[in-house]
């Protein structure tokens, strides 16, 4: 494991540009969320609309996804070569790990819908009830773990080491945004239960 570390040039700026946009990524879109929770400014700037709102975050979302996946590539291609797996792990198991990975990532998607899957309960958008099928009933958070599986599939499959370190950090960003964003969630439709508590009561 050692020498496969050592296999890492770390004066590559494309490195640092791709470990900053793993970061900047689900930091980004927590403070705009809640700043939208709070002051609605998405969707003033559409007129009041919050689905609107929430579509153009979801652009967003996405192509920021795509800038980081190939600032990831390209960090890995101006790395070092080297054998992590023996043949014919090297290509099975990565392959396996991508299918895998994307299968949670588009299944999970498919599941919440466009609204659910980007922040919509930020914007007042909120599901009637929680997704317990697939692949919910398999893991808690699908999306995060199957990103960082396609991570680890990348760094097998160029058989670049640092990727495998960059999947670690990967893990431990999604770690920390859940740590904010899952009681932020869980606040918000915990006041919508009392607040249709009380109307209730009102009746």
């Amino acid at each position: 494991m050692a020498s496969l570390f050592s296999a890492i040039d770390w004066s590559k700026q494309s490195l640092w540009i791709s470990v900053f946009s793993i970061a900047f990524n689900p930091t980004a879109w927590n403070i705009v969320a809640r700043n939208e929770y709070r002051n609605k400014t998405i969707t003033r700037l559409f007129g009041g609309n919050a689905r609107y709102g929430c579509y153009f975050l979801a652009i967003c979302i996405f192509f920021a996804g795509i800038i980081r996946d190939t600032l990831y590539e390209r960090a890995l291609n101006e790395q070092p070569r080297q054998q992590i797996l023996p043949q014919p792990y090297a290509t099975v198991v990565p392959a396996i790990l991508f299918l895998l990975g994307q299968t949670f990532v588009l299944t999970s998607t498919w599941a919440l819908g466009v609204t659910g899957t980007f922040l919509g309960d930020y914007f007042g958008i909120l599901m009637d009830h929680r997704v317990e099928g697939f692949p919910f009933n398999v893991l808690r958070d699908p999306m995060y773990v199957g990103s960082t599986m396609c991570f680890a599939a990348g760094a097998l499959w160029y058989e670049r080491p640092v990727g495998l370190l960059i999947t670690l950090y990967v893990y431990i960003v999604y770690v920390i945004a859940l740590r904010f964003e899952g009681p932020f969630t869980d606040m918000i439709y915990s006041k919508r239960a009392a607040q249709t508590s009380e109307s209730k009561k009102e009746l």
